[in-house]
């Protein structure tokens, strides 16, 4: 619809006056209207096409019928929908469509809910929407039409996902508009003409050896059942349909689960603000894991007579050589009781606690206080400490918050568009389809990043510099701001602090003098940084490949230099967005799920804040900050007379055994452990060193809120039952809490998660005060900061002043700091690792889903074709990657988007962990690991 603050108009529709906004279409406005009219071709969202002519309509003074979809509504207009005319073309058009359509159909109408259909409607038919509105227009296929039905194509079931069936293709284009126009991935096309005209991918492949990345898009736009999710093939009915948000990356799609004898069979994307009913392939085919047979059902305890290994490849069903089953009440104890004893045995500082960004914010806020009042340390840390924690850290001393000033598809509002350290549209492919729109728009993208991605294919320039050289390529191009009196002086007057100093630290930084390091030639350093300054809005957006360095914060830190000299932030399209990765690593790190803060990013050393809190949770607090998670590993391996040794942990939905770098020695630091208990849902490669595991639930069994990167705090219901004994993660905490001691009651349903929550809202009344947990049951999605209930939320923060001291953001001048590990004669190769699309982080929730296991279910390491060929190695074949710490065999895919002199090997496969390579060298600010960069030697 259009903006409703747009002039409003009059016209007749069917004798009677109707108002209509500005540009609307008579469709739009006659269903506002209370007037019936049917629409095959169109999808609210999606541009109008017209083509179906089932929604024809008749205009006084006008020769032929107009399609009262893309036909915009003019002051005097005179329309008929139900004339007989209007009536008689809407029928025949049904008619014709319906006879070519075959006798069993893929989309049954038992339940169906289409967009613009009355959901009263019991009418049942075969073909979806086209079944729905024939039996509304009481329209029937004659026999003779029947017989003069098409040949029809044989079915297309090569994908794993999908089925193709174009015997129920009415060409109405919608989901080629879904793949090109929406998602913008441009797969499927119409092609031919005439009686021969039909749907295609690509060079009329099958769909399963096509480009398609399975984003299902155009089964969600597909009105007859002609695409359909295999999953939900003929029979529409469910038992229930449960709102809900996705639990894989930080883009936060809302969905909809569709539950069957208590299974999720199909999941739908709905309109939130983050997505608009858009999702990818995990979000809308990644959600069997929740019934994979691996999942854990009963608590377990380490056998007697088994002691710990670090082998992690054991047979997940084969659990029982090593674990044996209890009872609930044996395995608290346990678990708690060894926990207890050593605290009261060694000291706080014994214990340590890993949550989970994949949870909701009611636990990471619960599991925090747990180990913070009952632990008695600030050990506790999450995912955030290998993601985006030096981004934080730098945001948090530059601006005064360590979330996004700008949401994602704020993109639609800028001019240009820097994406740098990201692959989006691999790691966050939702927000890549605004990305895209806005290019499609006339934006002009940035790709800045050693690797060219798919979405080089959409930018308008691409930087691929050198791996390790970001600060070089960054203050190259705010040099040429400062140099060329691009500087937003005004900005900089009313707004920044320590400009005179960063001037002065980038005068060796010319393009001229960078352009050898970081591998960009001058004049296209200029050119886009004079694009970048002169923009009228420019957005920068970036992920790992920015933080995961020991320059991280130095990295982000002349992000923040970049956007402020040039005044590109505080308003519409301009702005600083690191992507966050996991579903709920900002709810977590917001909810204080990390060791140098309190909720709220409220230091542990800072005076004021420590006597808050421990008035607010009526304990005496630990006044030191904690270790981070590479640290605690450390402290696990300390020789026994450190008083700071590590001896007891409590791992909830993490699992540093796959994700922290140099697994080798995390490996060998958990098996250290006195205790270890774990919470999770399946035999995780770190569950085979607890010895306590506690099945959990998976995230569509539980309610709770989690907040997305948007800073969205957003409402996830209860979809299904756990399997077995599971049990809800905050229950769980509870217990633990218990078992330590601690005297909690948190009442009400779902393990009183409201009251965590109305908890939780407390500790940071000065972001989320206006976010009662019944506003989130009755508005689903809320951004913050929001400091009132009539508080609509601030989706662009910063505008008028920087939540620091003085209200001024801090410039920090960075200079060039090597990586800690180079390529050299016997390690020639550099290792960037990372994620791919359709498997997430660690993969114990991708690789058990059937879907996304059957399209990648192989390790695979990426080189270009020139380094293939000098090193006398084909595509397809294995090869072995090895660093100073470990050695991975896996097939080799050639990809030349990947620079020669370097090898990109994703992270989720246990039988060639990358993390077995990666060097566990620190960035000295934010304490994150140096993902993406160390040597490697390549061979057979």
């Amino acid at each position: 619809m259009k903006s409703p603050d747009l002039p409003l108009i009059e016209f007749k529709l069917d004798g009677q006056t109707v108002q209509a906004v500005q540009g609307e279409s008579i469709l739009q406005a006659a269903e506002r209207a209370g007037v019936e009219i049917p629409r095959l071709c169109y999808k609210e969202g999606y541009r109008a096409d017209g083509n179906c002519r089932a929604c024809v309509v008749e205009i006084a003074g006008e020769r032929v019928l107009a399609p009262s979809c893309c036909r915009a509504a003019t002051p005097g207009m005179e329309v008929q929908a139900t004339s007989e005319r209007a009536l008689k073309s809407q029928k025949m058009v049904l008619e014709m469509l319906l006879a070519d359509m075959p006798d069993q159909g893929h989309k049954w109408t038992d339940q169906g809910r289409h967009p613009g259909i009355d959901s009263g409607s019991t009418a049942v038919g075969q073909h979806g929407e086209l079944s729905e509105w024939c039996s509304r227009m009481a329209v029937s296929a004659r026999p003779a039409l029947k017989a003069l039905r098409r040949e029809q194509p044989a079915p297309d079931l090569s994908h794993p996902a999908m089925a193709v069936n174009l015997d129920a293709c009415i060409q109405c284009t919608r989901c080629v508009r879904a793949c090109r126009e929406e998602q913008v991935n441009d797969v499927i096309g119409y092609a031919r003409r005439g009686a021969a005209s039909e749907i295609v991918f690509d060079l009329a492949d099958g769909m399963g050896d096509s480009t398609c990345v399975a984003c299902g898009e155009c089964v969600q736009a597909c009105p007859t059942g002609a695409l359909m999710p295999k999953t939900l093939i003929g029979s529409q009915a469910v038992d229930r349909e449960v709102d809900s948000v996705c639990p894989f990356c930080g883009v936060g799609c809302l969905v909809t689960y569709k539950v069957r004898d208590e299974k999720i069979v199909g999941v739908d994307g709905r309109d939130g603000p983050a997505n608009h009913s858009r999702l990818c392939v995990k979000g809308r085919f990644g959600f069997d894991y929740a019934h994979h047979p691996h999942r854990l059902t009963k608590p377990l305890i380490r056998r007697a007579d088994v002691p710990k290994d670090v082998d992690v490849l054991r047979d997940p069903a084969r659990w029982s050589e090593v674990f044996r089953e209890v009872e609930w009440d044996e395995a608290l104890r346990f678990a708690s009781g060894k926990l207890k004893h050593l605290r009261d045995t060694y000291g706080p500082r014994a214990l340590a606690g890993f949550g989970s960004a994949k949870g909701t914010n009611e636990e990471a806020y619960l599991f925090q206080k747990l180990v913070r009042t009952g632990f008695g340390s600030n050990n506790v840390d999450h995912c955030t400490r290998l993601c985006h924690a030096s981004s934080v850290a730098a945001l948090l001393e530059g601006v005064g918050s360590g979330a996004v000033s700008n949401q994602v598809n704020d993109v639609a509002q800028a001019e240009l568009i820097l994406v740098i350290g990201s692959n989006p549209t691999s790691n966050h492919p939702v927000a890549a389809t605004w990305m895209k729109n806005a290019a499609k728009q006339g934006a002009k993208i940035v790709l800045a990043d050693p690797r060219i991605t798919d979405l080089g294919r959409h930018a308008w320039r691409t930087l691929q510099f050198k791996p390790d050289s970001d600060v070089a390529l960054l203050n190259a191009m705010i040099y040429t701001i400062v140099e060329e009196g691009l500087v937003d002086q005004d900005f900089i007057a009313r707004r920044a602090d320590n400009f005179e100093a960063l001037r002065d630290s980038i005068k060796g930084f010319s393009p001229e003098a960078m352009q050898a390091v970081c591998g960009i030639a001058a004049p296209a350093i200029r050119e886009v940084a004079r694009a970048f300054a002169t923009a009228r809005s420019a957005m920068i957006l970036w992920g790992m490949g920015i933080s995961q360095h020991v320059h991280g914060t130095d990295n982000a830190r002349c992000l923040i230099a970049l956007c402020t000299v040039a005044g590109q932030i505080g308003k519409p399209g301009s702005g600083l967005h690191p992507l966050r990765g996991q579903n709920n690593v900002q709810g977590a790190s917001d909810a204080g799920l990390i060791p140098m803060m309190f909720p709220n990013y409220q230091r542990v050393d800072n005076g004021e804040a420590h006597a808050w809190f421990e008035k607010f949770w009526g304990m005496s607090l630990d006044e030191s900050p904690g270790y981070t998670v590479v640290e605690i590993m450390d402290k696990a391996l300390a020789a026994d007379d450190d008083p700071h040794k590590v001896r007891g942990m409590y791992i909830m939905g993490e699992n540093p055994a796959m994700s922290d770098p140099d697994l080798n020695h995390a490996r060998d630091a958990l098996v250290a452990l006195e205790h270890l208990v774990v919470q999770d849902i399946f035999m995780t490669e770190t569950a085979w060193m607890a010895d306590v595991v506690l099945p959990a639930t998976a995230w569509p069994e539980k309610t709770g809120t989690v907040t997305n990167t948007d800073r969205m705090v957003q409402l996830g219901r209860k979809a299904i039952e756990p399997p077995g004994e599971a049990k809800p993660d905050l229950w769980l905490i509870q217990q633990m809490a218990l078992g330590m001691g601690l005297q909690w009651n948190y009442a009400g349903e779902e393990d009183g998660v409201a009251a965590v929550y109305e908890e939780m809202r407390q500790a940071m009344h000065t972001a989320i005060a206006g976010i009662s947990w019944q506003r989130l049951e009755r508005e689903g999605s809320v951004t913050y900061p929001c400091l009132s209930e009539d508080d609509p939320g601030q989706p662009i923060v910063f505008t008028e002043r920087f939540p620091t001291a003085d209200g001024r953001v801090r410039l920090v001048p960075a200079t060039l700091v090597a990586a800690d590990e180079k390529p050299d004669e016997e390690y020639p190769f550099v290792l960037i690792t990372g994620r791919q699309l359709e498997h997430w982080h660690t993969g114990s929730m991708t690789r058990r889903s059937m879907v996304l296991d059957a399209i990648e279910p192989e390790a695979s390491a990426s080189m270009c074709g020139l380094d293939i060929t000098a090193l006398g190695l084909v595509p397809g074949q294995r090869i072995r990657v090895r660093s100073r710490r470990g050695e991975v065999a896996l097939y080799l895919r050639r990809d030349d988007g990947t620079p020669s002199g370097t090898v990109f090997i994703p992270f989720a496969y246990a039988e060639a962990a990358a993390n077995l390579l990666t060097n566990s060298a620190l960035d000295p600010f934010g304490k994150i690991p140096e993902f993406k960069y160390c040597a490697v030697a390549i061979g057979i």
